[in-house]
């Protein structure tokens, strides 16, 4: 398969960008082919302009864009590295996904109204982290609430097929090695899972 990573955290050494790095190296290892799209890395602008609001008579999407699209174009898959910020994904995600995966390439108007999916058949997996406790995560329902909104929504205008989200809480200045390396642990594992291929059954 050919993966496309997303990572939106500004910080090179941070724990969202090992555990990307980690998803591309891990992905590798499985035979997979990977890009990597660092966003605060490569300055990519996540303000959508006037031009680019969707419309039937919209104009060709901008330079940035465009570039971006051809690179996604043969994609199977998309990973998702990213904080929770206020409990929402970093601003420089929201507006890639709204400049780059939207209409044109996520999706595209249907005579008579509405929309038709155009990542149909491609998955989307995340890997998220949180200052605050897995348990408030879950009781608080941050989390859930987050993919309704974002993971569940996305898929179901873009067509993408949810894989997982596995979301690391309590990351905190002063972690530990052994706790950064379970949790890189932890991706590899999820990973393994997820698109390891099947097993052979013996003739």
């Amino acid at each position: 398969m050919k993966f496309a990573v997303i990572l939106a955290h500004p910080r090179a050494d941070s724990l969202n960008a090992q555990i990307a790095h980690t998803v591309v190296e891990r992905l590798v290892v499985m035979g997979h082919d990977v890009v990597l799209r660092d966003l605060y890395s490569i300055g990519f602008d996540p303000r959508l302009m006037a031009d680019e609001l969707p419309h039937p008579a919209m104009a060709p999407p901008p330079p940035d864009v465009a570039a971006e699209r051809r690179r996604l174009a043969d994609r199977d898959g998309f990973v998702f590295v990213y904080p929770f910020w206020f409990n929402t994904p970093p601003a420089i995600l929201k507006g890639y996904i709204e400049r780059v995966l939207s209409m044109g390439f996520g999706y595209e108007p249907i005579v008579g109204g509405g929309t038709q999916p155009l990542l149909s058949g491609k998955s989307l997996t995340s890997f998220t982290t949180s200052g605050a406790p897995d348990r408030w995560v879950e009781t608080s329902g941050a989390l859930d609430h987050l993919k309704a909104l974002f993971d569940n929504y996305l898929a179901e205008v873009t067509g993408l097929n949810v894989i997982t989200h596995r979301h690391f809480g309590g990351i905190v200045p002063g972690l530990t090695d052994e706790a950064v390396a379970d949790i890189l642990d932890d991706t590899r594992d999820t990973l393994a899972k997820a698109f390891s291929p099947p097993a052979l059954k013996p003739t």
